[in-house]
């Protein structure tokens, strides 16, 4: 709960970031000089390509989520069986152990999207998060029926 309490406050922060550039963008360009036209029209692409950003973020968490709550349904959420420091911290031979298991889990069944789920969260644990990302937008691509690229 945490976790989406504290996207939502940034994710608002931002929406306010991208108000306030964008307003400034158009003062400049209101101002009609062809030096101002020209830095307005530039900070005005920053907004468009933040909210893009944020868009494409929050639709990621969205479909992650929804993934993560069929599989509950369903039982197959992973168990945290991950041995933990005494600070709290996850154990990194532990963290490379389940992610072996979760590997050949995946490589037996290639066109799951559960398996990709589990790899993507035993990604995560190992401290990857780039193909913790990369592993999750393929678990989203297989449960909607979406080409999946190598």
């Amino acid at each position: 709960m945490r976790a989406k309490i504290t996207y939502a406050v940034t994710a608002a922060v931002l929406l306010v970031y991208f108000v306030l550039v964008g307003s400034r963008g158009v003062m400049l360009i209101g101002t009609g000089t062809a030096l101002t036209v020209t830095f307005g029209v530039s900070v005005l692409i920053l907004p468009v390509i933040g909210l893009w950003f944020l868009w494409k973020n929050t639709q990621f968490v969205r479909k992650a989520n929804q993934l993560a709550a069929e599989l509950d349904a369903e039982g197959g959420l992973p168990v945290d069986e991950l041995k933990r420091t005494p600070a709290g911290r996850i154990d990194r031979d532990s963290a490379d152990e389940v992610f072996a298991r979760r590997k050949a889990e995946t490589e037996d069944a290639p066109d799951d999207w559960r398996s990709w789920f589990r790899l993507a969260i035993a990604y995560r644990d190992a401290r990857d998060t780039a193909r913790a990302r990369k592993a999750m937008q393929r678990a989203i691509a297989l449960h909607e029926g979406r080409p999946v690229q190598a």
